[in-house]
């Protein structure tokens, strides 16, 4: 299925869920995807406004931060209402790497970031992601046991979210063009366990510890939110799930990726003034079992931790880069409300070096 028509049937649908809202008052369309080419290409958060049957007078924009670009479309979407520019911005990610891939080849990288043979560059920002979380296994000894172990809880949870209807509150069924119907994510393994994850082999580095069962497959997606002025919400009668406290960015050095959100969440923290013993749920994506594990040990909660991803994450549901970040925040929001909680923080480890954070509110 083309990601332009996979986004503009979740776009319709979250709009036809808020019949309150009129189409031509939505201020602006702003579409995060990772690789925005190919079937992503030529400004696609436009293409989907057009697609979802939006009035032309509807504007539409792409924002990329490769990992983080949803995530990014809704922070810029929260700042346009925060500043009084927009009163109601529909936000989308989406992703298909089934049909756009990586991208990686169509990319007019400059020289000196080309990886060499070893996957190194000067400035490591195409340093493959799988190597980053090996260098990332071995600066915090983290062990094989560990990541497999924390991968066989993010399956587990997964599966029981399914199985218990958490996760059909934030999907609507989609129908591919040869007329099959796709109701649930696909990527939860209910055969997985430790035994079977311990005989894959490292994919990464001969020796290494970062294997296809404790990292994130790759998916294809879509998910789509509204944003608004809290005023303006009233005014529809619409009762705000959550509200935007602050969020972060950070970077780090290219070829240690996956610590990147570790600053983005401690500064959170910090214009806060909490503490991780504050946060009711923290939903980190999670890229590669080796990058999780020490952001959250450095952040002040244990990976273990029943608050942390406590209704699984990427290694078991899929990480479609463009889409994961308001992927997230739906899931965030879910489980506030299925846990009774106030304030969770969404994170994620973004490719070439980077961090991104949010703190959210639960209302109501």
């Amino acid at each position: 299925m083309r990601p332009d028509d996979l986004a503009a049937g979740v776009l319709r649908d979250l709009l036809d869920r808020h019949p309150e809202v009129n189409d031509a008052d939505v201020a602006d369309v702003i579409t995060g995807c990772g690789f925005p080419w190919g079937e992503q290409g030529y400004n696609v958060g436009r293409n989907i406004a057009l697609l979802a049957g939006l009035p032309h007078s509807v504007p539409g924009q792409t924002v990329t931060r490769l990992c983080g670009s949803s995530l990014q479309a809704l922070r810029g979407a929260g700042h346009a209402v925060a500043v009084g520019e927009s009163e109601v911005i529909a936000v989308v990610g989406v992703e298909s790497v089934s049909r756009v891939g990586h991208g990686h080849h169509l990319a007019q990288r400059h020289p000196l970031l080309d990886p060499d043979a070893d996957g190194e560059t000067v400035g490591a920002v195409f340093t493959p992601m799988g190597v980053t979380a090996e260098n990332v296994a071995d600066d915090y000894a983290v062990s094989r046991e560990e990541m497999d172990r924390f991968a066989q809880r993010s399956q587990e949870r997964a599966v029981a979210a399914q199985a218990g209807g958490f996760t059909d509150r934030e999907i609507t069924p989609v129908t591919t063009p040869d007329g099959s119907v796709v109701g649930a994510d696909e990527g939860p393994r209910s055969n997985s366990s430790l035994d079977s994850l311990a005989q894959l082999q490292a994919i990464f580095r001969e020796g290494g510890r970062v294997t296809a069962g404790n990292s994130c497959p790759l998916n294809d997606g879509a998910a789509a939110a509204l944003v608004m002025e809290a005023g303006r919400a009233s005014e529809l009668g619409l009762a705000p799930r959550a509200r935007i406290l602050g969020s972060a960015v950070s970077a780090v050095d290219p070829s240690r990726m996956g610590i990147g959100p570790i600053e983005a969440i401690r500064q959170l923290l910090r214009d806060a003034g909490l503490t991780m013993a504050d946060i009711d749920v923290f939903e980190i994506n999670e890229a590669f079992a080796a990058q999780v594990i020490p952001v959250c040990r450095e952040v002040g909660i244990d990976p273990f931790d029943d608050r942390v991803n406590p209704f699984g994450g990427a290694i078991a549901l899929g990480h479609p880069f463009g889409m994961t970040g308001l992927r997230i925040l739906s899931t965030m929001l879910n489980a506030l409300e299925s846990v009774d909680g106030t304030l969770a923080i969404e994170s994620m480890c973004v490719g070439g070096g980077q961090g991104q954070a949010m703190l959210l509110e639960r209302l109501g």
